[in-house]
This record gives C-alpha cells, sequence and structure tokens, in this order.
C-alpha cells in the first residue's frame, strides 16, 4: 500500500476531476491525503481520502468575461503568492511527519510541486484543462495579442514570485507557474481534444474524464415527456440574470422541458417563469445529462466533457478566456457551436442547430469513454511507486 498526497486549490473545476481517481486509488488498497481547502475538503473525504484542510480560498472574483488583462493577472498571482505563503507551511508539517510516497498536485498549484521537492518524492501534475508543454502553451490561445507582458503591477507580481521562489533551495526549477514541465502529467481531456497534441510526449498521460461512485448514485427524471435541455453557465461566473431571462422568454412554452442551473442567483430575478421552465440553485448535471438532449453550456472543460461522455450535444456560450478556448476547440472538432448573440430568437436557432452535430459527438463519446479514465491515471501513478 503506498501513500499518496494531492493538493489542489478549492475550486469544484479542479478538484472534481481528480475524485474518481482518488476513489480508485483507494479501492486498490492505497491511503490519500488530500490537501485542499474548506469549500472542497468533503468531496475528498467523500472519495475516501483523508482531509487536510488548508487556509485557502479561491482568487478574487474577477470580471474577465472581455480579455484577460495584465492586472488581472497580476492579482491573480498574488493571490497564490499570498496562499502559498500561509498553506506551505501547513502543507510541509503535515507531510514531513506523514511522508508520501508521492505528490499528486493540481497543475496551477505549485505548493503541491514545492512539496514533492522538499520530501524528495516523485511529482505528479493533475491538469484538468490544456495541458502544456515546452512547445504549447495555454497563453498562445488565453491570452489577446494587445495583452501588456510589461505591465508594471504584473512585472512586480513576477519579481515577487521570483523572491518567493529564492528562498527554497531545495527546488528543482524555479519557475513556480510559468515554464515548468512536470516529469508526469495526467490529462483529464483525451487526447484527441488536447490542443497542439502532436506535441506531447509519454509524460503525459490523456486518460480522459471519468464519473465518481456519487455521480452513478445520483438520481433525476425528467417531469415530462418532452426533450431536456439543460441550461448552466457553471459554479463561478454564473451571475447572468440576464441570460436565464433570455432562456426562459426563448423556450418558455415550447417543446423544451428546460432545466436550468442558477448557482447562488436569487430566483427572484429571473421572474415568473413558464410551466415548462424550472430554475435550480444547484442540478445532479451528470444525472440531468443523462437524459438530456441538449445542452447550453458555458464551456467549462468538465462541464464539456460530461457532456461528451454522455454524448450530448452542446451549444457554448463561454464567459472568460480559458472557457472560449474549450468552446473554439469544441466547434473546431464539430462538436459544439459558441453562441455570442443572447437573443431569444438566436438561442432557439442554435439549440435547434445542436442536432447536426450529433453524429461528431457520439463519435467523440467513444474517444472520450476509451481514453482509460481513473484506471489509467491509477496505473500511470503507481508505476512511479511500484
Amino acid at each position: 500500500m503506498a501513500h499518496f498526497a494531492f493538493v489542489s486549490a478549492p475550486a469544484a473545476g479542479h478538484v472534481n476531476p481528480t475524485l474518481p481517481l482518488v476513489e480508485e486509488l483507494v479501492r486498490r488498497g492505497h491511503r490519500v491525503s488530500y490537501a485542499t481547502g474548506p469549500a472542497t475538503a468533503d468531496g475528498a473525504a467523500q472519495a475516501g481520502a483523508t482531509p487536510v484542510v488548508l487556509p485557502s480560498e479561491l482568487p478574487p472574483d474577477l470580471d474577465a468575461r472581455g480579455e484577460f488583462t495584465a492586472d488581472q493577472l497580476a492579482v491573480t498571482l498574488n493571490h497564490f503568492l499570498d496562499d502559498a505563503e500561509v498553506s506551505f507551511p501547513v502543507l510541509a508539517a503535515h507531510f514531513e511527519a506523514d511522508r508520501p510516497d508521492a505528490v499528486c498536485y493540481d497543475s496551477v498549484t505549485f505548493t503541491g510541486r514545492m512539496l514533492a521537492n522538499l520530501l524528495g518524492v516523485p511529482e505528479v501534475a493533475l491538469v484538468p484543462t490544456f495541458a502544456e508543454n515546452e512547445k504549447f502553451s495555454a497563453t498562445q490561445v488565453y491570452l489577446p495579442p494587445s495583452f501588456d507582458h510589461q505591465h508594471p503591477e504584473l512585472v512586480a507580481a513576477i519579481g515577487r514570485m521570483a523572491r518567493f521562489a529564492s528562498g527554497f533551495t531545495f527546488l528543482d526549477d524555479p519557475n513556480l507557474m510559468f515554464g515548468h514541465v512536470a516529469p508526469t502529467s495526467v490529462v483529464f481531456v483525451p487526447r484527441a481534444f488536447q490542443l497542439s497534441a502532436e506535441t506531447f510526449d509519454e509524460r503525459f498521460h490523456f486518460v480522459g474524464p471519468s464519473l465518481g461512485s456519487w455521480q452513478h448514485a445520483e438520481q433525476w427524471s425528467p417531469s415530462s415527456e418532452k426533450p431536456v435541455l439543460l441550461v448552466s453557465l457553471g459554479t463561478v461566473f454564473n451571475s447572468r440574470p440576464d441570460f436565464y431571462r433570455a432562456c426562459a422568454e426563448a423556450f418558455g412554452d415550447g417543446p423544451w422541458e428546460v432545466v436550468m442551473s442558477i448557482g447562488d442567483l436569487d430566483p427572484a430575478e429571473l421572474g415568473p417563469l413558464p410551466a415548462n421552465v424550472t430554475a435550480h440553485a444547484r442540478v445532479p448535471q451528470v444525472a440531468v445529462l443523462r437524459h438530456a438532449s441538449v445542452f447550453l453550456s458555458h464551456a467549462g472543460m468538465n462541464s464539456v466533457m460530461e457532456s461528451l461522455y454522455h454524448g450530448v450535444p452542446f451549444v457554448t456560450v463561454p464567459q472568460i478566456p480559458e472557457q472560449r478556448a474549450i468552446a473554439a476547440r469544441a466547434a473546431e472538432l464539430g462538436l459544439g457551436v459558441t453562441l455570442e448573440d443572447l437573443t431569444p430568437d438566436a438561442l432557439r436557432a442554435a439549440v435547434s442547430a445542436a442536432d447536426a452535430n450529433r453524429a461528431a459527438v457520439e463519435a467523440m463519446r467513444e474517444v472520450v469513454r476509451s481514453a482509460g479514465g481513473a484506471p489509467a491515471a491509477a496505473d500511470a501513478i503507481e508505476e512511479l511507486v511500484g
């Protein structure tokens, strides 16, 4: 039995893809300790890990619906550094007393790599979105051509990060967030969806998505014979009452059973809803996708992968640069259409046209399901400690 330390920021989009892997490792008899913030510690515990609760919170809720700016990146970097200053001592103290055989860390959570270097154990990067290597960087698709790399606040934040890294002589590479390529990466996306996939070598295991036991267990049933249209903008950038009102207007009293996941938005902001439209703070997304005919989505990678896993055509309404890149990749592969005009007529036309992508989505469904999932990821990690 091996002991694996998992380290991640407390973001559902980063933690959730790793939980089926945690379940698989635990099923094989290994022990998993999962270090994350209080917002996501319960999920790790339910997957069978022992939670190690860090004083970590999500970065500031930046309004990144336009182009990502240099000052926004500076704020994000400073947040990660503030977090590292308080979280890394907790990580180090805990795992020096309870040493793991390997550290598996979210690819943007550099404290995980620091921990692996400190302890001298193998490191595994866990990648919930597009992977990066020496030839492909996400900045190629996330940042606009006008991005100011010399912005004073950004330069200052990068300098602060360099000073922080210089204080740790055990680091094998002082590049904490930019340029480091882990010796082993597990990518929860199939190779066929990866950008510049031909540049990635055997260090990268493209295992695709998996479903956890809690997702298999969740139940949901339609309330009518109408085809189901699932509408969601994810768990972070979802404060868009205008969008949900447009959906209610577009599909109200129509041929769909419309299920809207609206997060913390006050339902009163949507006004009276038609009889065939319901709004919920949360829905069991995978359970709804088992019945859905179309998914109107923000193009978060988890949502896109879950939609493809179930062979559900989708229309994307991306909210941030990463989601726009994912939506563009889906469109390039003939899997989804990106919608910018959110008028009721445009929404109806896009959802009606989504069926034209069904054959491509079904073909990718087979690719997604044959990528290996959690068992393949567990095999790759076990090889490091075997």
